[in-house]
C-alpha cells in the first residue's frame, strides 16, 4: 500500500468515526416526544411543596390543618403542580376552628390558556377555606367549594372548567421545565358557622335608641319656634 493510499484510508475512517460520534450525541440529547393527557391532577402540600396524590380524592381523608390542591393542565410523566403555594395561614387563617369540625385549605389552579381545551378560557387560581366534617373526603372537600363535574369516576370539571371533555389525549406535548409562579385570589371560606357578633346601637332600658329622641325633640323644638314668629308677625302686621 502507498504512503498517498495510507494517509487517504486513515482519513476515511477519522471521518467515519466523527460522523458516528455527532449522530450518537444528536441521539443521545434528542428529547424524546411524549404523549399526555389533558386532566383535573389531585395534590396534597406537603413538606413545602405539592406531591402528587397516591390516592384518589374519594378515598383520601385530609387531616385538620391540611392543604389540598388540584390543577388543570397537559400532563405526562411529569405532574404539572399548582402555581400557587399552599399557604393555609393565608387561606384559613381568618376563618375560626370549630368544634366537630375540620378546616381544609383548597388551592384550584386552572392553568394556563395554552393548556385550555379550545373555545375555554381558564380563569385565575383561587384559595378556600373549606370547613367541614371530620372523615369528608378530598372529593367531598372539592365539592363544598363548588360544582363538580364527574363522568366515569373522573373529576372532568371544577366550577365549570372546563366546560367540555375529559383527560383527552394530546399528542407530543410541550411540558415547560419550568412555570412561574401565581398569587392566589382568597375567596370566601365555606361550610363555616362562626359569624362575628353583630354591632347594635346603643339605647335606654326601653329599647328606645338616643339617636332617635334626639332627633324627635329637635324637630318638635323647630317647629315650635316656626309657630312663635310666625304669630309675632301677624301681631305686628295688625
Amino acid at each position: 500500500m502507498t504512503a498517498h493510499r495510507t494517509v487517504r484510508l486513515v482519513l476515511s475512517l477519522l471521518a467515519g468515526l466523527l460522523l458516528a460520534g455527532t449522530v450518537a450525541t444528536v441521539s443521545a440529547t434528542a428529547a424524546p416526544t411524549e404523549d399526555g393527557y389533558r386532566f383535573w391532577g389531585y395534590y396534597q402540600w406537603s413538606n413545602g411543596q405539592w406531591a402528587f396524590s397516591q390516592k384518589g380524592a374519594d378515598a383520601f381523608v385530609p387531616a385538620d390543618g391540611a392543604v389540598e390542591g388540584w390543577r388543570f393542565a397537559v400532563g405526562g410523566a411529569k405532574p404539572r403542580v399548582p402555581r400557587a403555594a399552599g399557604d393555609f395561614d393565608a387561606i384559613c387563617g381568618k376563618t375560626p376552628a370549630e368544634t366537630g369540625k375540620k378546616r381544609i385549605a383548597l388551592v384550584v389552579d386552572p392553568g394556563t390558556p395554552e393548556d385550555a381545551v379550545v373555545g375555554d378560557t381558564p380563569g385565575e387560581a383561587k384559595g378556600t377555606c373549606v370547613v367541614t366534617a371530620p372523615k369528608s373526603t378530598g372529593a367531598q372537600i372539592l365539592a363544598a367549594a363548588g360544582p363538580v363535574r364527574i363522568e366515569k369516576g373522573l373529576t372532568c370539571g371544577v366550577a365549570g372548567y372546563p366546560s367540555k371533555s375529559c383527560g383527552d389525549q394530546v399528542k407530543n406535548i410541550k411540558v415547560p421545565a419550568t412555570e412561574t409562579p401565581v398569587t392566589l385570589q382568597i375567596g370566601a371560606a365555606v361550610g363555616s358557622t362562626a359569624t362575628p357578633a353583630a354591632s347594635t346601637p346603643s339605647s335606654d332600658s326601653s329599647g328606645t335608641p338616643w339617636t332617635g329622641i334626639i332627633i324627635a325633640v329637635v324637630v318638635v323644638l323647630l317647629l315650635a319656634g316656626g309657630g312663635f314668629f310666625l304669630n309675632r308677625r301677624r301681631t305686628a302686621a295688625s
